[in-house]
């Protein structure tokens, strides 16, 4: 039997979704598999979550089989840092909608920040975000529970009860924390759990009132700056409690060159710390925000053209461990006032797996490496397995389907992008799920 897809690349198009036991053999496809660092044409057998490569000539009667020839099977998209929904709400429509997208993109895992109204610090609330999201059908979404109490940043949550509730990590959501002792003590606690911190690191005082790039630009449209030093204090600061209690802490959306280089040199010291970074960082700089384009106003800003050089270079050689999308979707009037008074975010679940590609396409990574970024690494930051890896399933691409981002081709319900209109290259045909029984360890 023959299931490649033949359909118009409009972008559009929803993958076929393979959930269940039932095995699928797809032949000639190009396996990209990041633990095992195989890339290899062959013909694959995917069954429970698992890809595994046949022998030549294996017979395999009654087995469903698809036309795989020039297209990639790897992981299935972990995001390290998406919220579904304008102001963090938990309503089962949102979550339907942005999760149903999330998965037509390759993207079968969602790490969702603590910051939902009301935020992640109770079990209940934890029991909510679950309820949702299997209701929804969609990605799995795993929850981030608070690192203190209402995001306050003085007495620490109940972190115990949190991961025992489900949480796979904690994090305060780049709400500062009420000093370095408090730091130091959600350390301690987090790290005899077991648990992974989670840090956006900006120093509030420097970064208060900011918006943009200390850079040129800022300063020739007259937009409160936000200096490299509002990251670079931030990270100096974890690190040196992370060098004295042990935790592990991951460090989330990194934005400069001098970020890049204390989390190598934390890398070097063997301190347990890992680091990611947003899509749209490394195709954007200070100066698309030219004009006043409130598309581009990101939390962190957008810096300069060298940063976003060593951004690509880092997560070239691995001191970014992770790609995510950071979607945060807004409503249409959220970036229609003066630029200051716009919210920050971009919608961003559409273009994470398509701007992974044009990485490949551009040589900054090879399709190993993409794989690895997206899906292998960014599971083990969430406390995963070679089991939990399985629990995200796989996902057959066609990365040379070129479709152009539009607004009748965006999934996701939010508009709010600066890539609208622009040509992408690299589709999802088909998702592969592993059967209900199958949980993300956290």
């Amino acid at each position: 039997m023959n299931g490649k897809i033949d359909s118009p690349d409009t972008g559009t198009a929803t993958p076929a979704i393979h959930r269940g036991a039932e095995p699928v053999i797809i032949e000639h496809v190009r396996l990209l598999d990041p633990h095992a660092q195989i890339d290899v044409v062959a013909d694959v057998s995917v069954e429970r979550g698992a890809a595994q490569v046949l022998e030549p000539g294996a017979e395999a009667a009654g087995v469903r089989r698809i036309d795989g020839e020039d297209l990639w099977l790897m992981p299935g998209v972990v995001d390290l840092c998406a919220r579904l929904q304008e102001r963090g709400q938990t309503d089962q429509s949102s979550f339907t909608r942005e999760t149903s997208a999330a998965l037509a993109r390759g993207i079968t895992v969602l790490c969702l920040p603590s910051d939902t109204r009301p935020c992640i610090d109770d079990p209940s609330m934890v029991t909510r975000v679950q309820d949702i999201s299997a209701a929804a059908g969609g990605a799995q979404v795993l929850p981030l529970g608070a690192l203190t109490q209402g995001l306050e940043g003085s007495a620490l949550a109940e972190m115990d009860a949190l991961k025992r509730a489900g949480c796979v990590g904690v994090s305060n959501a780049g709400r500062p924390l009420a000093d370095a002792r408090t730091a130091r003590r959600a350390l301690e606690y987090a790290a005899g759990l077991g648990l992974t911190v989670h840090v956006q690191p900006q120093d509030a005082s420097l970064a208060a009132g900011g918006c943009a790039h200390d850079g040129a630009v800022a300063c020739r449209l007259g937009l409160p700056p936000i200096p490299v030093a509002a990251e670079t204090v931030a990270l100096a600061q974890w690190l040196a409690l992370v060098e004295d209690t042990g935790a592990r802490v991951h460090f989330g959306r990194l934005s400069s060159a001098q970020g890049v280089r204390l989390v190598a040199a934390a890398k070097a010291r063997r301190l347990p710390v890992t680091a990611d970074v947003a899509a749209h960082q490394l195709f954007l700089c200070d100066e698309d925000i030219e004009g006043f384009d409130a598309q581009c106003h990101v939390i962190p800003p957008l810096r300069d053209r060298a940063d976003r050089t060593a951004l690509r270079a880092a997560l070239a050689e691995g001191t970014l461990d992770a790609l995510c999308s950071d979607h945060q979707p807004r409503e249409p009037d959220a970036k229609t006032n003066p630029f200051p008074m716009t919210q920050p975010g971009i919608s961003a679940l559409d273009t994470l797996l398509a701007l992974g590609l044009r990485l490949v396409a551009e040589g900054v990574l090879t399709p190993l490496q993409l794989a690895q970024r997206l899906s292998a690494a960014p599971a083990a930051v969430l406390g995963g397995s070679r089991r939990s890896d399985a629990a995200a399933g796989w996902i057959l691409i066609d990365p040379a389907a070129s479709w152009r981002l539009t607004p009748d081709s965006m999934l996701s319900e939010a508009h709010n992008t600066p890539f609208l209109d622009q040509p992408f290259r690299g589709l999802t045909r088909r998702v592969f799920l592993p059967p209900a029984d199958h949980k993300c360890a956290g």
